[in-house]
């Protein structure tokens, strides 16, 4: 993390994105991420039934065990920089699924703080409208200082390494390749809101996986 940063970004910048992310366009449901020690999430079957609404491959929620609860509203089509600015939402990032995989965009005065508590080896797990679930394993946390933070197109230096790259390498190297989720806000520091971005990737869970605390559900779901 680099000195004075500060969770708090007012437009978030994105490879291929143009502009600020300001459109009030959104849609909602009523699960609300909260801080633990505000309130308690809602347990995964509460959550489950709460996101679902019957669409088939509808990405609508995100869980992660004991960290966030929130729902997942999808980019309209004619707007590739929105960003939902609703208090427990997320928004997945159109672009990515050309490639097969799935990004996860939020200001980080609002769910994107909640990113920053990720830690490998957490478990995340994705809800769809019809009720499926697809799990995955946090693997990897990524941070880069954008040169020019006010330009979508500027080149980044890795915060791990020190390595610079351009905005398109950034970009391919977070949300393309096999099958993975991007959860992705900016990093505020210096008083610049845009100075850097994170970046925290999910791996699908492997096969011997067993998410032993949202057996129950399963179950019960599995039954006639």
């Amino acid at each position: 993390m680099p000195p004075d940063t500060q969770l708090h970004c007012t437009t978030l910048h994105t490879n291929l994105f143009h502009g600020l992310f300001v459109s009030p366009f959104s849609q909602s449901v009523s699960v609300q991420g909260l801080e633990p020690e505000e309130a308690t999430l809602p347990n995964f079957g509460e959550f489950l039934k709460e996101v679902q609404n019957g669409e088939l491959n509808v990405l609508r929620g995100v869980y992660i065990p004991n960290v966030l609860a929130f729902a997942v509203v999808q980019q309209p089509a004619d707007q590739a920089g929105y960003v939902s600015y609703k208090a427990g939402e997320v928004t997945q990032f159109r672009m990515p699924t050309q490639f097969g995989n799935v990004g996860l965009l939020a200001h980080n005065d609002l769910c994107g703080r909640y990113f920053f508590q990720f830690a490998p080896g957490q478990e995340a797990c994705l809800v769809y409208g019809d009720g499926s679930v697809e799990y995955f394993v946090i693997t990897q946390m990524l941070q880069y200082q954008a040169f020019q933070p006010d330009n979508p197109y500027s080149d980044f230096r890795d915060l791990s390494s020190g390595e610079t790259l351009t905005a398109e390498q950034v970009f391919r190297k977070v949300y393309t390749g096999e099958r993975h989720v991007t959860f992705q806000t900016c990093i505020a520091a210096n008083g610049i809101s845009g100075w850097g971005r994170i970046f925290v990737i999910a791996k699908p869970a492997p096969l011997h996986f067993r998410p032993w605390s949202y057996l129950p559900i399963l179950l019960q779901r599995s039954l006639p």
